[in-house]
C-alpha cells in the first residue's frame, strides 16, 4: 500500500517534471524567435569569446605584442618534413593563447645594438608564430571550391572591401566554376580606437560573413604573420579547394581571365604564377620601406618571388607551402618569405605579363593607365583606390568595343622595359 509520504514524493516528481518541461518549451520558443539558424548560434558563441578576449586584453594592458624572435638560422636544413601529412593536420584552429614573451638572447650581441628599433622588435618576437582566431568561416571551404579569392586588408579599409564585394570579389558561379571570397585581417594598430574598430568589423562580418581575423596587430612587418596564418588556415579547412588567388585590397582583378588561364594550364603541377622578380637584391637604403639590414639577410639576391599585389597558386601547393614555412624563420617581407618557401620546395614561380603589380606602366600620366581595352586583357593591376576601381570595372564590363584583341606581350606596353628594369633594380615587393 502506498503511504502518504510516497504520494507526496510522487506529486513532487510530477510537479518538477512539468516545470522542467515548461521551461524547455519557453526557452525553445525564445530561441526560435531570436535565433534563425545555426550560423546565428555560432556568431553568438564567437561574440562571447571576443568579449572574454577583450577582458583578458584589458587585464594585460601593458602587453604590446610585436610577434618575432629566436635564431637567425632555418629550423630545418632539408626538405624531408616540408609536406605535412594529412593525418597530422588539425581539423580546427588549435591556437588558444596569444601570450608571448620576448627572446632576449640577442640583446647581448654587438650587432643587435646597431639595429633600428623595428628590427630589434622583429628579432625579439620572431618566435611567436601563431595566434588565436577571432573570426572564422570554415564553411567557405565546406564544399568544392574552384577559385578562392583571398584578400589582405586592415580594419580601417572598409571602403576597399565593399568595392571589391561589388566588383571582382563578388561570390558567384561562372561557367560552373564556384568562386568564394575571404578577407584576411589582424587587429587594429590604433590602440585608442581598437575597441570601436573591432565592433564595426564584427557588424561588417555579421552582414557579409567573409572575414577571417586573427589576434595579432596589423602592421607592415606582421604581413608575414598573415601569410603563414592563412597557409595554416587553408591546410586546416580547405581540402577541396582547387586554386587560390591571393592579393591586396587595392588591385583590379579580371576573374574571367583567371579562369581562362587556369583552364589552359589545368595540367600544371605546383602552379604559382604572378609578377615574378628574379635576382632581386635586398634594399640597403635605410629610408626605404623595404630596407633590410645586412645582419638579417647576408645573401646578394633573393630567391625568385612574386609581387604580393596578386598571384595565383593551386591548392595542393598551398598545403606544401605551409609545411615549407614551418622549416624557416620568419622574414619581415612577406613576398620574399613566400619566395623562400618556394625555394625550399624547389618550385620556381612562373612570370606572366598579365600580372602588373607595379601598375600598368610607370608613367602615371600615360593614357594606358586608364585605357579599359588594356585592362580587359589583364589579370591583375596594382594600384587602384575604390573610386577608380569601380569606374574601371564599369568600363571593362560595359559594351566595350576594342579595335583589336590586345595581346599580352611585353612589347605592347609603353614603358615596359623601364618598368622591368626598375623592378629588378629596386627589388621592391608590393605588399
Amino acid at each position: 500500500m502506498i503511504t502518504r509520504e510516497q504520494k507526496q514524493v510522487y506529486k513532487n516528481m510530477v510537479f518538477y517534471s512539468l516545470m522542467f518541461f515548461t521551461v524547455v518549451v519557453v526557452l525553445t520558443v525564445m530561441y526560435s524567435a531570436n535565433i534563425s539558424s545555426i550560423q546565428d548560434l555560432e556568431r553568438i558563441e564567437r561574440q562571447t569569446y571576443m568579449k572574454i578576449m577583450a577582458e583578458v586584453d584589458l587585464q594585460n594592458k601593458g602587453f604590446y605584442p610585436n610577434f618575432w624572435g629566436d635564431s637567425m638560422q632555418p629550423v630545418l636544413s632539408n626538405t624531408e618534413n616540408t609536406v605535412i601529412n594529412q593525418d597530422q593536420r588539425p581539423t580546427a584552429w588549435d591556437i588558444c593563447s596569444s601570450s608571448c614573451s620576448p627572446n632576449h638572447n640577442f640583446t647581448s650581441l654587438e650587432w643587435f645594438e646597431h639595429l633600428e628599433f623595428s628590427f630589434k622588435q622583429f628579432l625579439l618576437y620572431r618566435h611567436c608564430r601563431y595566434f588565436p582566431i577571432i573570426m572564422n568561416h570554415p564553411e567557405k571551404c565546406a564544399e568544392d571550391v574552384d577559385l578562392l579569392m583571398v584578400i589582405k586588408s586592415v580594419i580601417t579599409q572598409y571602403d576597399r572591401r565593399e568595392v571589391i564585394r561589388q566588383t571582382w570579389g563578388k561570390e558567384q558561379v561562372i561557367e560552373g566554376k564556384r568562386i568564394k571570397t575571404l578577407f584576411l585581417l589582424g587587429t587594429s594598430s590604433n590602440e585608442e580606437e581598437r575597441a570601436n574598430h573591432q565592433k564595426l568589423l564584427e557588424y561588417e562580418d555579421y552582414i557579409y560573413g567573409d572575414i577571417i581575423q586573427w589576434d595579432f596587430m596589423d602592421s607592415f612587418f606582421n604581413l608575414t604573420l598573415k601569410e603563414i596564418h592563412f597557409l595554416k588556415w587553408f591546410s586546416t579547412y580547405c581540402g577541396n579547394t582547387r586554386y587560390i588567388f591571393k592579393g591586396d585590397d587595392d588591385v583590379f582583378v579580371n576573374v574571367p581571365n583567371i579562369l581562362e588561364y587556369l583552364g589552359a594550364n589545368v595540367d600544371l603541377k605546383d602552379l604559382f604564377v604572378g609578377h615574378v622578380l628574379f635576382k632581386a637584391k635586398p634594399i640597403r637604403i635605410k629610408t626605404n620601406k623595404y630596407y633590410i639590414p645586412q645582419a638579417l639577410y647576408k645573401k646578394t639576391h633573393y630567391p625568385p618571388y612574386a609581387g604580393g599585389g596578386g598571384f595565383l597558386m593551386d591548392g595542393p601547393l598551398a598545403r606544401k607551402l605551409y609545411g615549407a614555412c614551418e622549416t624557416l624563420e620568419l622574414y619581415p617581407i612577406d613576398d620574399v618569405f613566400l619566395g623562400m618557401c618556394l625555394e625550399v620546395l624547389q618550385v620556381t614561380p612562373i612570370k606572366h605579363n598579365a600580372f602588373k603589380t607595379f601598375g600598368l606602366v610607370i608613367n602615371k600620366s600615360s593614357k594606358l593607365n586608364r585605357e579599359p581595352c588594356f585592362f580587359k586583357a589583364m589579370i591583375v593591376v596594382h594600384k587602384f583606390l575604390p573610386p577608380d576601381l569601380i569606374n574601371m570595372w564599369k568600363l571593362v564590363n560595359s559594351d566595350l568595343v576594342c579595335s583589336q584583341k590586345i595581346e599580352i606581350a611585353q612589347s605592347n606596353f609603353e614603358g615596359q622595359k623601364t618598368m622591368e628594369k626598375l623592378g629588378a633594380e629596386l627589388s621592391e615587393p608590393t605588399s
